[in-house]
């Protein structure tokens, strides 16, 4: 299945029903009065963000979301049923922008909802309108016009920690040791086509979400290659785990480094501000000389650096205590 994470879609609330204009005829009640009833109000489009979807593959497919009509009103007092709502469910974390890009609202909880097209208001019947000097009123209200138009819908993932690096960097295999996700893995390139989130609950209790982004290239900021599709996803996320593939013979720690950097810096300031940990993953696969070299290489940065192997599980207990402790850190002064 493709993963979708931003679609257009045309909405349209239903319309209120017309009040009714009726009067009472009943046996030996010639003078009954009005009893026009009132129109049922238009039904609403609303979102609930559930985290139940990881996708807008839904609204991909359906693309036009028409709400049914109010009903009208009928005589003897009755009221118009109400058209029915229409109620989709998005990922947790989806934007609601109008057509000029603005921001509507942000679905950053579950059950959170927003209501996309209100439907119009029923008209009132002729009852409404009887008086002291009108006892017989012939007219009554029509029904109002649901609202209407076109909505962009955004997704970004929503998650505490992110996964970047280059493509077999090892960030499927690190998020299934490390949580309860199983993204696919296999050895070429792009392997992950969608991020995937994974929970890790540590031994005292808490936990967070971490994100795999998807394997980064040069040029992703300008939307080469699957570029800003998923670079967007990095925003929500409160720290960054840069993995480097350290049995890679094609490039050093810096050359893979500098390559992702890039396109994080090109991204914005929101995305390269973030708090980073660098993480050397693959340290099964050196020799003793290997690892010597590559520590020296790894410990010129200025980031905090972990040395693991997503396959035996070395440093991976340190990895998480480090990251849990950042991730706590960072809530406590959000809070």
């Amino acid at each position: 299945m493709r993963f979708i994470d931003e679609v257009g879609i045309e909405v349209r609330a239903g319309n209120g029903g017309a009040g009714c204009v009726s009067f009472r005829r009943e046996k030996y009640i010639p003078k009954g009065g009005p009893d026009g009833g009132n129109g049922g109000r238009g039904g609403h489009v609303i979102l609930v963000a559930s985290t139940s979807k990881n996708t807008l593959q839904e609204l991909y497919l359906r693309k036009h979301l028409y709400a049914k009509n109010g009903q009208p009103g009928r005589g003897s007092d009755r009221h118009g049923k109400n058209g029915v709502d229409i109620v989709i469910e998005v990922p947790v974390g989806t934007l609601v922008r109008d057509e000029a890009g603005g921001l509507l609202t942000d679905l950053d909880c579950a059950e959170a909802q927003y209501v996309l097209a209100r439907g119009g208001q029923g008209g009132l019947g002729n009852v409404n309108f009887k008086s002291s000097t009108n006892r017989a009123p012939r007219y009554a209200q029509p029904g109002e016009a649901g609202e209407e138009g076109r909505r962009i819908l955004e997704l970004k993932v929503m998650a505490d920690v992110g996964l970047v690096g280059l493509p077999n960097a090892g960030k499927s295999t690190l998020l299934s040791r490390i949580s309860n996700a199983r993204p696919k893995i296999a050895d070429y390139p792009f392997t992950t086509l969608k991020p995937a989130l994974g929970e890790v609950f540590m031994d005292d209790g808490d936990g967070f979400v971490v994100a795999d982004i998807p394997g980064l290239i040069e040029g992703a900021h300008e939307g080469k290659g699957l570029g800003i599709q998923f670079l967007r996803h990095v925003e929500r996320t409160k720290v960054l785990l840069h993995l480097v593939d350290a049995a890679s013979l094609e490039a050093d720690i810096d050359a893979q480094m500098h390559e992702v950097e890039m396109e994080l810096k090109g991204y914005g300031d929101t995305v390269w501000n973030k708090p980073r940990m660098l993480v050397v993953n693959k340290m099964d696969a050196l020799t003793s000389d290997m690892r010597e070299e590559v520590k020296k290489q790894a410990t010129r940065t200025e980031l905090a650096v972990h040395f693991v192997s997503a396959v035996t599980g070395e440093g991976i207990p340190a990895l998480l205590r480090a990251v849990s402790e950042q991730v706590e850190t960072i809530r406590k002064v959000a809070a």
